[in-house]
């Protein structure tokens, strides 16, 4: 875990692979839930059966947008800033959803540093976030997120 003592130390730190994180596994009950929550219920989500039978690898796959929506939990792995204020998530500038994540599929996270520039509410990051798949080892999700924190 690299740990900083302020926001805008993350300059000293441009081009820095943070991680990969531990493994985490993807349920059904999770998929469910982000289908309840989004309205999002089409059946390669949700219907076991017919997905055994229809698609490629026999399994239903997590919504990309679940996946994503996982990367602030799964960063806390990855950095820690100790003299921080408000933090905010200014974006993506760009996410491509590059493979399906069958359900009980284990994914980690990893993170470049690709920015990081003074801003009047602190030190605007930048950060490339790769998603993996344990079983393929291979990158599912790309995503340039932009962070905000100020000095505190």
């Amino acid at each position: 875990m690299l740990t900083l003592q302020t926001p805008a130390e993350f300059a000293d730190h441009l081009g820095t692979i943070l991680g990969p994180t531990g493994w985490r596994t993807i349920t059904q009950d999770e998929i469910t839930a982000f289908a309840s929550l989004t309205g999002d219920d089409h059946w390669i989500h949700l219907d076991e059966t017919r997905a055994a039978s229809e698609l490629p690898d026999g399994r239903t796959i997590a919504h990309g947008l679940y996946i994503l929506s996982l990367i602030p939990k799964l960063q806390r792995q990855l950095f820690k800033v100790e003299r921080r204020g408000e933090g905010l998530f200014y974006g993506y500038d760009r996410v491509r959803f590059i493979a399906p994540v069958p359900v009980g599929s284990r994914i980690r996270l990893r993170q470049t540093v690709t920015s990081a520039e003074p801003h009047k509410l602190g030190t605007k990051i930048g950060l490339r976030s790769e998603i993996d798949v344990e079983e393929t080892v291979k990158t599912v999700i790309a995503a340039d997120g932009i962070l905000l924190i100020s000095d505190g």
